[in-house]
């Protein structure tokens, strides 16, 4: 009896030290975790893109590493520099655009809109008693705004050490990516056997479906919307096209940025452009509905519900790095549970059907 109770003891004080050393270390390595799982994230989907330009590259992983550094620098760092010196050089004309659009008075609807009785109805409601109601009721929807962007002004010298941690630790995953791949295999091993092991293999191949179907799709969109954008001649398409592919991660999509644009280039008088813009932000809309599904598929066979659920959910629950998060949690939960019900269902066969 004594030395079963010496026993629970020395497990139950052993259970809660390791529980304790594993929280300390999470605690403490907090301020880094951010950076580690997006550079995750982003070193795994590009893994193969790595081994491709070490191949090139005479087979140097020191020249490979150097190459992905560089274009992770450029495509990080250098929108965000971008995005700042836009905004800073377009605030005088925020500004002003913002005291037009107080001003502003709508013209009477164009012959075009009577096809349309509802959309009739209201512009000419809104033309008759101006904008000014509606900016009242907008206002302080603006303010909010307007609060949340200057705290975002204020957190980009923070965001941009963030990015340039997330390419240090980036570079240092590229030059030890296959250590850290079979080290965490041996850790799943451990703990699940080939099962566990598997299940780290299948988070990767989720990491990578995802950042196919949502990133590469979010790409696409954006950058096609920004060009539609720029065709039609509305102003500042840079900064609406960054806006369509945040839009797009979130799981908006770009028809909340054409859409007002659209409204725009009619009001401008141009209806030729403005029915352009307009068939241009419908294909652009719609086009994930095909273009996110293949990509996910090539990247890990699962559930396309199971991959929406986690993006949608991770987004909400863990924010943008949920995205990523989300999906992996989900797609592993899934796995071994389904691969559970399958032993058990094989268990309760007959010899004969086993074999």
């Amino acid at each position: 009896m004594n030395l079963q109770q010496r026993d629970l003891a020395q497990i139950t004080l052993g259970v809660l030290f390791i529980g304790g050393l594993i929280a300390a270390s999470f605690w403490i390595l907090q301020p880094f975790l951010p950076a580690v799982i997006w550079a995750t994230m982003v070193v795994v989907p590009t893994w193969q893109v790595m081994l491709g330009i070490q191949a090139r590259l005479w087979g140097k992983r020191s020249l490979a590493v150097a190459v992905m550094t560089l274009i992770l620098l450029l495509v990080l760092v250098v929108p965000l520099t971008l995005a700042i010196a836009t905004i800073a050089d377009n605030a005088g004309r925020i500004a002003a655009w913002t005291k037009w659009l107080t001003e502003f008075e709508v013209p009477p609807p164009p012959d075009w809109v009577a096809g349309f009785p509802r959309l009739q109805a209201f512009w000419q409601e809104v033309a008759a008693t101006g904008i000014q109601e509606y900016a009242a009721r907008f206002a302080p929807y603006a303010r909010t705004g307007t609060r949340w962007l200057i705290a975002e002004v204020g957190n980009f010298g923070l965001l941009f050490v963030q990015f340039l941690l997330i390419v240090v630790i980036a570079a240092i995953m590229y030059a030890g990516g296959e250590s850290a791949a079979a080290w965490l295999k041996r850790f799943g091993r451990r703990l699940g056997g080939e099962r566990g092991a598997g299940a780290v293999v299948l988070a990767g191949k989720a990491i990578r479906g995802v950042a196919l179907g949502v990133v590469v799709t979010a790409v696409v969109q954006s950058v096609l919307g920004g060009i539609g954008l720029a065709l039609a001649g509305v102003p500042m398409a840079p900064v609406l096209t960054a806006v369509m592919f945040m839009l797009c991660i979130a799981q908006l999509g770009p028809i909340l940025v054409l859409l007002p644009a659209v409204i725009w280039v009619y009001w401008s008088g141009d209806s030729a452009w403005g029915t352009f813009l307009l068939v241009w932000a419908l294909v652009v809309s719609t086009m994930d509905n095909f273009l996110r599904p293949l990509l996910i598929k090539k990247g890990a066979d699962l559930p396309l519900l199971l991959i929406f659920a986690g993006v949608i959910g991770g987004l909400l629950t863990l924010g943008l790095v949920g995205i990523f998060v989300g999906p992996v949690v989900l797609a592993v939960a899934y796995t071994l549970l389904d691969a559970w019900l399958e032993d058990d269902s094989r268990r309760e066969l007959p010899p004969a059907a086993n074999t």
